[in-house]
């Protein structure tokens, strides 16, 4: 198995997994290389803990102290060379890595007929006209790793065609923000973006929760996953985050996933799956339950979801558009120089000046993220 992201919160919580199954005495997985940007001391534990053959970091720089044997990749394409180099056939890789940085490297397994979970949902969103058939034509799998997709993988497994569906739905927390009005959103701090209320995860991955841009890009990465148009797409609030994703199928039936929300769970479904196993994830306590609560997504407060389903009609590059606006409007929100509400403003304005235009090759997502890039730190404070 490789990693992509080691050493980020799903690259962690992956190595739970791995952990709790040698705990068990049952070796189900070897870790053959792991990928981080730039933190060489927790990558070098892992490498000695797990034993892997391979190491990729993309900063050139960071220090790296690797057990004797440990094969070193550095620099932008490290992942690349490292797949190149070390996987084979009918491997999995653990696509973890943030960002529009991960696309590459998931083509690369791709090519090499290794098999994927996905956590990457920019992948899918920025590229994933070209990620789906080239998976299709290589003819790997890539089962996804985000609990809300996840939930929907497995719900789907009732189905014989996704003819039968008449819509998914995902579920979403709210975040920090779900009560509060579009006045009080507009003075909120940054720490108060990042006290997210049910999930634990990096500063770019909350402060998107936070404004549910995160469910926006689940929405089109589930268009790519599951081949469904937008109007069969959609998303709820549940601030429990105990269901996390339901089909509903032409019959009226309704199929839901529970769980508590521990990242682990779907996991470890994407890495097992088609098994399943005992794992060190959390469990249901059915008697703990009291009540579980939905409400509509608030398109005023919330402007992230429309932007998703406009993304998904127009296709092309928009998705690479809409992931590489928000990449520049989260970082300058982190560091100060705009408002948490400017940050969909910041992707809708760059939706609005940049037509979406075909989308044939990896160049033209990566042209449409740079020309998306340029625009918006544009329309932020330097």
């Amino acid at each position: 198995m490789f990693l992509l992201g080691s050493t980020g919160s799903i690259g962690t919580s992956a190595l739970d997994v791995v952990r709790d199954f040698e705990r068990r005495g049952e070796r189900r997985f070897e870790i053959v290389g792991l990928a981080a940007a730039r933190n060489g001391a927790a990558i070098a534990a892992q490498a000695r803990e797990f034993g892997a053959r391979a190491v990729a970091l993309v900063d050139g720089e960071a220090e790296v102290a690797l057990p004797p044997g440990t094969a070193l990749h550095r620099g932008p394409d490290a992942a690349q060379a490292m797949l190149s180099g070390h996987a084979r056939r009918g491997d999995l890789v653990v696509a973890a890595m943030v960002g529009a940085a991960g696309i590459a490297p998931v083509l690369e397994a791709i090519a090499l007929g290794c098999d994927i979970a996905l956590a990457n949902k920019e992948t899918l969103v920025a590229a994933g006209a070209i990620v789906m058939p080239a998976a299709a034509a290589a003819g790997v799998r890539i089962v996804p790793v985000d609990s809300e997709h996840n939930a929907l993988f497995q719900c789907l497994k009732a189905s014989t065609s996704m003819e039968e569906v008449r819509r998914v739905v995902l579920t979403a927390s709210g975040g920090p923000f779900r009560l509060k009005s579009r006045d009080e959103m507009a003075r909120v701090t940054i720490d108060d973006a990042l006290a997210h209320p049910t999930w634990r995860m990096g500063p770019k991955v909350t402060i998107d929760s936070a404004s549910l841009m995160n469910k926006a890009l689940e929405l089109v990465e589930a268009h790519w996953l599951f081949g469904l148009p937008s109007e069969r797409i959609d998303a709820i609030v549940h601030p429990q985050s105990i269901v996390h994703g339901f089909v509903e199928y032409l019959d009226g039936s309704v199929l839901a996933q529970l769980s508590p929300p521990d990242m682990r769970t779907p996991i470890q479904q994407a890495m097992c799956d088609p098994e399943r196993f005992d794992g060190p994830s959390r469990k249901l306590d059915f008697a703990a339950l009291r009540s579980l609560d939905f409400a509509p997504i608030d398109h005023d407060r919330f402007p992230a979801i429309g932007l998703a389903h406009r993304v998904i009609r127009e296709g092309g590059t928009a998705g690479a558009i809409l992931n590489a606006a928000n990449e520049v409007a989260v970082a300058a929100f982190l560091a100060g120089r705009i408002g948490f509400l400017e940050i969909s403003e910041v992707v809708r304005e760059t939706l609005d000046s940049i037509a979406p235009a075909p989308l044939r090759s990896l160049d033209d997502a990566f042209a449409a993220d740079r020309r998306a890039r340029e625009h918006a730190r544009g329309r932020v404070p330097a």
